[in-house]
């Protein structure tokens, strides 16, 4: 077993190597209209067993090492736990920027359309997905023996009706849409979406166990969770504005301490009770940074924060689920057509679902293109559903690279595909603006 100094020494090499490989691809990404976080998905499937792993085996093992052998035995190695925690803790942090940055007013000003918008891209891609999953689970191995039929259907429902949440306001973010109703109604779809898909996942993992209280718990907790945090929560740190604003008077450059310990216990605390209630705990780091107070203290807070936690933490999840990835198990033909058929869907269900509701709702077309987009990335999220679909034992590793392959490949189709979009819109002489389109798009719709 490797003693503390070996693993503190061993994380620090692995995470030099992860930030290296991430500016080493990201020019070129850059150059084919990607965003930073697609650079850093990428760095972590280059580092797996899938290219690393292919091109030099014995390198790959010993930097992240998988497995370790310990009296007969084999156990996960404490390295990848170590990049696990690490990338959880970047997730959490990095969602709760989101959060602090979500603007809840242009979502009120346009409830209607994302309500109906995110209805449709749930239920589109949910039957679309649970009659694939049907079709997996009866034509290969796909499944484990822990699945029936009908789980295997939610399951690959949630898997296609998620979207990225994480990576999709990081590209909302990057692409300057944070302050647009286009970004801001397509993070409001993408969290509704996202949560109703953690409880199709909580109610999967539940049955197969023969427990539904988790199911249960994810359903009910979660609702709860959201109102108290609306409500009560809201109030109650409507006080943290006073108190940074009297810390920055006395030290103006600085960043008010106090309140900055309080953001990250509250973070911390709704993070930890959406995982024990089963909905994940990006939802409560990102319901945390939408009721903060805002005011020039959160915005320095987020300045100070967002380059550590993006650059440095966030990249070891991506390394993580790459890890896990590995495209030799798709040679069989049976795999081939099963991946075929999993892209054509997910991408059909998620973009065409979207597109059309957000253009039936009013949108222009460019805004109903450029939200069902953005919303076919599935990206860090899916990762993590179909991480713990491996780890508790329902979907096979064929499977598992099967839906990271679609991951990969809608994500990285997103943001050229809302280029097209926005391009064609510039060159009618429009602009996706604070409240959508400008007044000559309005009437066009």
């Amino acid at each position: 077993m490797p003693s503390y100094l070996e693993l503190t020494l061993h994380f620090f090499l692995q995470m030099a190597v992860i930030l290296a490989v991430y500016r080493l691809v990201w020019p070129l990404l850059k150059r084919l209209g990607q965003m930073q976080v697609v650079a850093i998905m990428a760095a972590g499937f280059l580092l797996g067993p899938s290219v690393l792993g292919a091109i030099w085996p014995g390198a790959q093992r010993w930097l992240f090492p998988a497995t370790l052998g310990i009296g007969g035995q084999t156990i996960p190695h404490p390295s990848l736990t170590v990049i696990y925690v690490i990338g959880q803790l970047g997730l959490v942090l990095y969602m709760f920027l989101v959060g602090s940055s979500f603007q809840t007013k242009i979502l009120t000003d346009h409830i209607r359309v994302a309500g109906t918008t995110a209805t449709a891209g749930l239920t589109v891609p949910l039957l679309f997905g649970a009659a694939t999953g049907y079709v997996l689970f009866n034509h290969g191995d796909f499944f484990t023996g822990k699945v029936v039929a009908w789980q295997a259907a939610l399951f690959l429902a949630a898997a296609v009706g998620i979207t990225a949440f994480p990576v999709l306001a990081w590209i909302i973010h990057d692409s300057g849409l944070h302050n647009t109703r286009v970004g801001t109604m397509t993070l409001a779809c993408a969290a509704f979406d996202d949560a109703w898909s953690w409880i199709l996942l909580a109610v999967v993992v539940a049955s197969a166990k023969g427990n539904m209280n988790s199911a249960v718990l994810a359903f009910v907790g979660g609702g709860v969770f959201v109102l108290f945090m609306l409500t009560v929560g809201r109030r109650l740190l409507r006080s943290l504005n006073g108190w940074a604003e009297k810390e920055m008077r006395a030290d103006p450059a600085g960043l008010p301490l106090g309140p900055f310990t309080v953001v990250l216990l509250v973070v911390l605390v709704c993070a930890w009770f959406t995982d024990w209630s089963g909905i994940y705990s990006v939802f409560g780091a990102f319901l945390a940074g939408v009721v903060m107070p805002r005011g020039e203290w959160l915005d320095r807070v987020r300045e100070r924060t967002e380059p550590l936690v993006a650059y440095l933490l966030l990249p070891a999840f991506f390394v993580y689920a790459g890890l896990n990835t590995k495209l030799s198990l798709l040679l069989h033909p049976v795999a081939i057509v099963a991946a075929a058929v999993v892209l054509v869907v997910s991408f059909a269900g998620k973009f065409g679902a979207v597109s059309l509701a957000s253009r039936w709702q009013g949108l222009s077309w460019r805004e109903a293109g450029a939200m069902g987009a953005l919303a076919n990335a599935r990206g860090l999220m899916e990762l993590v559903l179909i991480n713990i679909g491996l780890t508790q034992g329902l979907i096979t590793p064929t499977l598992f690279t099967i839906l990271a392959i679609m991951t990969i490949v809608t994500t990285f189709v997103a943001s050229p595909l809302f280029r097209m979009f926005e391009r064609n819109a510039w060159k009618n002489g429009l602009v996706f603006g604070e409240a959508g389109e400008t007044a000559a798009a309005r009437v066009a719709v």
